[in-house]
């Protein structure tokens, strides 16, 4: 049980940072600046528009 504090503390900072990304993404969504993911390796744009694609976009190659 005295691991109670520590996982709550873990909880909380995950919490945070997850919401401090979320809110980066969509800043730099609105400033047109596309969202990336890797997946196996293979890079995913998520772009202003939303949609997901593989092909790079033309500003960044």
């Amino acid at each position: 049980m005295r691991d109670i504090p520590f996982y709550q503390m873990r909880d909380k900072i995950l919490k945070i940072g997850k919401e401090a990304v979320k809110k980066a993404q969509r800043e730099g969504l609105k400033q047109g600046i596309p969202n990336v993911y890797s997946r196996n390796g293979q890079l995913y744009y998520e772009l202003t528009s939303h949609e997901i694609t593989t092909d790079t976009p033309k500003e960044y190659q």
